[in-house]
């Protein structure tokens, strides 16, 4: 923060030391900005995948341009090119005017980048765009059909945007109802699209937000004299006014009046508002037992934090109390007592961290949660410590996230933060002790299953990188205390980044296929295409579950039937709907394996060793295909020279980075519990010739089986290629399903198919469609049978 500075001059009667005003990069413009940003992909995707309704609504509106037609005085394009013209021009000389050059600066580069976003994307759908995007985008003129995303309004848009609010300055309220009036126009009289219009709309709000955010905006908080005629309005003449240097979260001012009190503001900025409620519902919406909340106005915001404040002391809980609460531009604040000499807890020396002292900060706590209120942001800065006569005061601040009648699990998440805050400072052992000396026993029991990092804010997450361990040194003192007691931790996250990961990869992969290839054409070729061909595919995808089961059966150290390892592959299709590629079927042989009295070190190794094969074998069957084939066309295994540079500088950063003892403790560290529970079991199938015979067969079948219903589904469509070409490409588009958790490898698999096809020379929406065809034959048709196997087995005992 700046040097605070004397600002007497906007209130000669009042005393002011503050920090000059600066620009802000308000963040309500980069959420904007984004929300613009995920509009245009609305738009793109609705215009493919509802083109019959997009289409309807524009022709409505185009079935009164008859009528306009009669009313308007001027050509239409007369009119559009005023309004182009006037709006521009008079936001532009009203900032000159009234000297703002920096914004004027910023207003014309959001309009040259509004138009340039606005030309590059015209270009890269004209290039890449699918047959639908580019009919849904475009306008018919004397029989042709133009892409109509009007640039000149991108351009207007950004530029408006940059300006800043309508309600700021008339000439940016009148340049945007022009706007509209003009749009409305040229949509009625068929000039642009409806879509088109949209798409340029949201790409000029994207620009000129971009624009606002990076350059920064001008602040709109109170400073100053608006400051000190809101303290006014809440009842208090101010004398002195001093900023608080330390203050974190909100602005904090020490304010002296003419009556001698001595009091404080804190005041809560509308810019700050937006990422903290954010924050807020984001931690809702992903922790479990914490309810659910709407975006709130600064106001609503106040108004909660002075309840929970109000609560909180009547509770017994030592807190400031909300004495006056006022409004000032863009900002509210809140004006309450002092906490005296107190300092948070961070700043309190180790000696003077007494039990004494942790006590009170129990008791305080207990006394909240006692009233049914939850502070749920816990930290070392929100425990404010003093002492009086020798005795250690303690101060609960920071309820703005705090509720009131709060579950359960909100007031133990609060029980969890305190005691990893005070073990930062005291230790895991003694943090449990004080804990003790004031909560029951169900109390510091229910700690366990909550200590995750999760949990913790990010304060205490910050305080506890220096002290690595001290989640599990916690949980082992727990446990010593109170024997029995659980500590497997708690389910409180509804997702995670996995589980973001395989909603946002699928739904990317599905927008990039909607908006690439010819839907129509897709569908006309599935009806057209040859069903005995599609036959054997089908019958080519089931045999992959027996070759599946024949490799589980040979390694498994105990009896299984054939029957049952095909029956819990055939099970994995119906779980890969909510496991990556891959990791259902393994999950399932550990289950199968476990439940026939496997120990689970046994059981992984199995597993393991049985993925290892499954690679194995692939390779080898590469090399024996590219053998058998007699081709003698060597392009297709020859890397080109990037290709070349690509691998090379790869194994170059290899290694150099083993040449680091970290990084060989790591790979070491990764690779050697597989490579310990692998061996023991490798060499005792080893000695079984047969059951290595029988494991090699049944990965010949499992790789065949779905290399040749790649290529049946090809034939189906008139295409044949070579077997070595096809099991490449199927083998490349499933090691990405496999390597991009996904559920069932959905949208990388197609996506890198048909990127693999289309580079072979294979028309692209031939190509879209012998892969989707493929996918439904071997994912997406065996998911009842499946289920079915599922069901069988449950009801059976063996899953």
């Amino acid at each position: 923060m700046n040097e605070p500075t004397k600002d007497d001059s906007r209130a000669p009667d009042v005393q002011i030391v503050d920090a000059p005003t600066t620009r802000v990069h308000d963040p309500s413009d980069l959420l904007g900005l984004v929300l613009s940003a995920l509009g245009v992909l609305a738009v793109l995707v609705a215009v493919v995948s509802a083109q019959g309704t997009t289409a309807g609504v524009a022709q409505d509106v185009r079935g009164f341009s008859w009528l306009l037609r009669r009313v308007l005085v001027f050509p239409v394009a007369i009119l559009e090119g005023l309004v182009t013209l006037i709006a521009p021009v008079a936001v532009l000389t009203e900032l000159a005017v009234r000297r703002h050059g920096r914004q004027l600066l910023q207003v014309g580069a959001a309009g040259l980048a509004a138009l340039a976003l606005c030309v590059a994307t015209t270009s890269a759908l004209t290039t890449f765009g699918s047959t639908e995007l580019l009919h849904g985008l475009s306008v018919s003129r004397d029989g042709r059909w133009l892409l109509s995303v009007p640039a000149s309004v991108a351009a207007l848009a950004g530029l408006l945007t940059a300006a800043g609010p309508r309600g700021r300055r008339r000439t940016v309220l009148w340049s945007w109802n022009l706007l509209w009036v003009s749009l409305g126009i040229v949509l009625v009289t068929g000039q642009v699209s409806l879509s088109g219009a949209a798409v340029a709309l949201l790409l000029g709000r994207v620009a000129g937000l971009g624009v606002r955010f990076m350059s920064g905006v001008q602040s709109e908080r109170a400073y100053g004299s608006a400051l000190v005629a809101a303290i006014r309005r809440a009842g208090f003449d101010p004398a002195r006014l001093v900023r608080v240097a330390d203050a974190d979260e909100h602005r904090m001012y020490d304010l002296t009046t003419t009556a001698t009190e001595h009091l404080r503001v804190v005041v809560l900025d509308g810019d700050r508002q937006v990422v903290g409620a954010l924050a807020r519902l984001w931690r809702s919406v992903r922790l479990r037992g914490i309810e659910g909340r709407s975006l709130v106005s600064l106001r609503q915001a106040v108004e909660r934090t002075a309840l929970l404040a109000y609560a909180a002391r009547t509770a017994g809980v030592r807190t400031p109390q909300p004495l006056g609460i006022a409004e000032a531009q863009d900002s509210m604040l809140v004006i309450e007592g002092l906490t005296g000499a107190a300092v948070p807890l961070r700043l309190v020396d180790d000696a003077h961290v007494t039990d004494e002292l942790l006590h009170a900060i129990w008791g305080q706590l207990r006394s909240a949660h006692d009233a049914g209120i939850a502070h749920r942001a816990l930290t070392s800065d929100t425990i404010l410590v003093e002492q009086e006569a020798g005795v250690p005061v303690v101060w609960l601040v920071g309820w703005d996230s705090g509720d009131v009648a709060s579950t359960e699990l909100a007031r133990r998440m609060d029980l969890t933060q305190l005691v990893a805050l005070i073990a930062v400072r005291v230790g895991a052992a003694r943090a449990l002790e004080s804990a003790a000396a004031v909560l029951p026993r169900q109390d510091i029991a229910a700690i366990g299953p909550l200590l995750q990092s999760v949990v913790l804010p990010q304060r205490t997450r910050e305080e506890m990188r220096a002290h690595s361990g001290l989640l599990e040194e916690l949980r082992s003192a727990l446990v010593e205390r109170l024997p029995g007691t659980d500590v497997e931790p708690e389910q409180v996250t509804r997702f995670g980044v996995r589980t973001v990961l395989t909603v946002v990869l699928p739904v990317v992969a599905v927008v990039v296929i909607l908006t690439s290839i010819n839907v129509d054409e897709i569908g006309t070729a599935l009806t057209s295409s040859d069903w005995r061909w599609s036959a054997v595919a089908f019958g080519l995808g089931l045999a992959t579950y027996v070759g599946a089961g024949l490799t589980f059966a040979a390694f498994a150290p105990v009896r299984v039937s054939l029957r049952s390892a095909t029956l819990v592959h055939a099970v994995g299709a119906f779980v890969s709907l909510a496991a990556p590629a891959g990791v259902g079927s393994a999950a399932l042989n550990l289950r199968l394996l476990t439940r026939r009295g496997v120990s689970a070190s046994l059981a992984v190794a199995t597993v393991a060793l049985v993925q290892v094969s499954q690679f194995v074998v692939t390779i080898a069957l590469l090399l024996l295909l590219s053998l058998v084939s007699g081709s003698n066309d060597t392009t297709l295994f020859a890397p080109g020279p990037g290709a070349l540079i690509a691998m090379g500088a790869v194994l170059v950063g290899l290694a150099a980075a083993l040449l680091f003892p970290g990084v060989r403790r790591w790979a070491v560290r990764t690779t050697m519990p597989t490579v310990r529970q692998t061996w023991p079991r490798l060499v005792d199938v080893l000695g079984h010739p047969g059951r290595v015979a029988l494991a090699i067969l049944g990965n010949v079948m499992l790789t065949m089986g779905y290399v040749l219903a790649f290529d049946a589904s090809l034939a189906a469509f008139g295409q044949h290629r070579g077997i070595v070409e096809v099991a490449v490409i199927y083998l490349v588009g499933n090691a990405a399903g496999a390597a991009i958790p996904t559920p069932g490898g959905i949208g990388t698999i197609e996506v890198t198919l048909i990127g693999g096809l289309t580079a072979a020379g294979v028309n692209a929406g031939v190509a879209a469609s012998a892969v989707v065809l493929f996918r439904l034959l071997t994912f997406w048709l065996p998911i009842p049978l499946g289920w079915v196997a599922m069901r069988h087995m449950r009801r059976t005992g063996e899953l």
